[in-house]
């Protein structure tokens, strides 16, 4: 697997952007990393500091440690 690789796959890729400290960043993570993302970061954070997008996610860099997200 390369580093630009999904994950999952079989899953969607959806665009992930995070809102921290005064900036924005943006990377690509498959739809099931994404949602448990947002649940930490929701619990740990500004609840409206994460969005997702539907979007082309083609240029973005994978989310970091996305596995982490993946696995108990």
């Amino acid at each position: 697997m390369t580093p630009a690789a999904s994950p999952r796959p079989e899953e969607p890729d959806v665009h992930l952007s995070i809102f921290l400290y005064g900036a924005r960043f943006d990377f690509a993570a498959c739809l099931t990393a994404a949602l448990l993302f947002i649940q930490d970061h929701r619990a740990r954070h500004h609840a409206d500091a994460v969005d997702v997008f539907p979007s082309d996610t083609t240029e973005l860099r994978r989310l970091p440690c996305e596995r982490l997200f993946l696995d108990p």
